[in-house]
């Protein structure tokens, strides 16, 4: 694994992540705040190290997925690098 996995992505592909992320949260029943606390954890995170994926990583493939189909050409590929960066599969890479 290269830096590349713990390199901030632009400001526009993070805040983009950031956003959709968000939108995509708010869909869930949040009976138990479960929702909530995820917005709670991110609304305010900075674009600094692996931030970018730890936002990615808190969704399972199914809505990694999800949140894929909400994102840019140009954010996609900046995820999917930075998964195979990271030894990640091509196989449980939703953002190729």
């Amino acid at each position: 694994m290269s830096k590349l996995y713990y390199t901030p992505p632009t400001n526009e592909a993070f805040e983009e992540v950031k956003e959709k992320a968000i939108e995509l949260w708010k869909t869930y029943d949040d009976t138990y705040k479960y929702a909530l606390n995820k917005i709670d954890k991110i609304k305010d995170i900075k674009n600094i190290s692996d931030n970018f994926m730890y936002i990615v990583a808190m969704f399972d493939l199914e809505n990694q997925a999800k949140l894929a189909n909400k994102l840019s050409e140009t954010t996609k590929r900046a995820i999917s690098e930075r998964i195979i960066d990271g030894g990640g599969s091509d196989e449980y890479n939703m953002f190729n």
